[in-house]
């Protein structure tokens, strides 16, 4: 699905999606059951590399490569540091409405946005890795 309004790039490289944000986590199982239990991506290429990081979680044809730090990790950045700030993945209305809705009802703390063109929820993965879900079917009730 592309963003509506998007414009279109006409030069050499012609890329086709984002294949997968590469995070570090401090626990690799707790991160992997959140990524399936809260947002429901699963887990691929483990007959290929076991349990041999990273550990890809994925929706569609994005992924999140999990690994684990390189020593003891420090906490995630915040806004005033150059870094990746989130990532987003976006699904249609009915979806979004009821992620909204089992978010709740699983006590996760979420933030409602309206974008104007998109409508977005942001929350956070249990090592403080923020994340978007977003619906660019627009509603006037939220």
């Amino acid at each position: 699905m592309r963003c509506p309004g998007a414009i279109v790039y006409n030069g050499a490289m012609k890329l086709e999606h984002l294949d997968h944000v590469a995070i570090t986590v401090s626990d690799l199982d707790r991160s992997m059951q959140w990524y399936r239990d809260v947002l429901g991506l699963e887990r691929r290429f483990q007959d290929a590399w076991g349990d041999e990081p990273p550990i890809m979680m994925c929706a569609g044809d994005t992924c999140v490569a999990l690994f684990p730090p390189s020593g003891r990790p420090n906490p995630v950045p915040g806004a005033d540091t150059l870094a990746m700030r989130h990532f987003a993945f976006v699904t249609n209305r009915a979806r979004w409405n009821q992620a909204r809705a089992e978010l709740k009802e699983r006590g996760i703390e979420a933030s409602f946005s309206d974008h104007g063109v998109s409508q977005s929820v942001y929350l956070m993965d249990p090592d403080g890795h923020t994340i978007e879900l977003t619906t660019y079917e627009l509603s006037d009730g939220d």
